[in-house]
């Protein structure tokens, strides 16, 4: 039956129809004894077998534009033609089929058009960490060769092989902050959303800013209600923290100040870390979130530019979301937002 095709199909159905119709012709012929009553038989047998065949050859048409259609449809999809033919419902039984076939090809377009920009986004990524790494490389290589080539007092010795430990550091550092940004990214961590107190995380990511702050004898007041439990990744919202806090003791001048606040909203927890830093300028604080910004007078400052950036993306996938408002010389405010949940 598999292998049977419609035309043979047809055929086989005509001649078992047209076998019956004489059985049953004969039969009525001798239980009635009338040549009439056969007669009747046979014009209404015609009368059937007439209907079947135009009804065959309808729908074997409207098969056949179907069947055109689809095929002119499937090749301009394959030609990249965005806009088709439309098919009513009332014109064509097979509007369910088209109007799928349509959603396929916006599905594929879609994961075509996702495929394009991850490898957009891929090339970037490549792009800036090649950037990223040629000046402490060509740092290293420098060191280098002036250890092996130059004959030196131990004590200079030492000052070199320090200024490659920092070199070596700052690779370090450039290729975990990749490998946390590829991992976000891409999709391979899933976050351990719990209800717990953001007390706790916060102690954590201000555990590994107050060496710093105390070196440069900044005050940090932490105003936070230890029972505020909300539902986050405490990992990954360390990470997130910790950044902006880091961001706030490099970029305030000693005896400044960093304040935290937590306060609870209807829908949100809200967290603000307020510096006394340089500010930033208000053209300037759409850009501060984007993978190594860095400000051109900040330069000399430790760091590559991917702090905030990867804040923004640890927050935002905990549905949430992180405002900033400044103004130079008086300081910057961070504000991170965090569903209840």
């Amino acid at each position: 039956m598999k292998k049977l095709s419609i035309n043979r199909g047809c055929i086989f159905g005509l001649v078992f129809f047209g076998l019956i119709s004489a059985v049953m012709i004969t039969v009525l012929y001798f239980l009635t004894d009338s040549i009439t009553a056969a007669w009747i038989g046979i014009l209404f047998v015609l009368f059937v077998l007439a209907f079947n065949m135009f009804f065959i050859l309808f729908l074997r048409h409207k098969l056949t534009l179907f069947s055109d259609r689809l095929c002119s449809t499937i090749d301009e999809m394959m030609g990249g033609k965005s806009q088709f033919l439309q098919v009513s419902e009332e014109e064509s039984l097979f509007y369910k089929i088209n109007h799928r076939l349509m959603r396929l090809y916006e599905i594929m377009q879609e994961n075509k058009q996702g495929i394009a920009k991850e490898r957009a986004d891929l090339q970037e990524l490549v792009s800036d960490i090649s950037h990223q790494v040629k000046t402490p490389i060509a740092n290293l290589k420098m060191i280098n060769a002036t250890l092996i080539e130059r004959e030196m007092p131990q004590e200079k010795r030492q000052e070199f092989l320090q200024a490659a430990d920092g070199q070596l550091e700052k690779l370090n550092f450039l290729m975990q902050s990749m490998i946390k940004t590829s991992r976000l990214e891409t999709g391979v961590i899933s976050l351990e959303m719990k209800k717990q107190p953001i007390y706790d995380t916060l102690a954590a990511a201000l555990g590994g800013i107050l060496l710093g702050a105390e070196k440069k004898q900044i005050q940090v007041d932490v105003d936070c209600p230890e029972k505020l439990e909300v539902l986050h990744d405490r990992k990954w919202t360390v990470e997130a923290l910790f950044n902006i806090l880091d961001n706030a003791v490099k970029y305030t001048p000693e005896g400044g100040t960093i304040k935290v606040c937590v306060q609870s909203w209807e829908l949100y927890m809200k967290i603000d870390i307020a510096d006394s830093g340089k500010g930033i300028a208000e053209n300037r604080q759409g850009k501060i979130f984007k993978r190594f910004y860095r400000e051109e007078e900040v330069h000399n400052i430790d760091g590559i530019g991917i702090g905030l950036y990867l804040a923004r993306e640890i927050v935002t996938m905990q549905g949430g979301y992180i405002k900033v408002s400044s103004e130079v010389g008086k300081g910057s405010v961070f504000s991170i937002f965090i569903p209840h949940g």
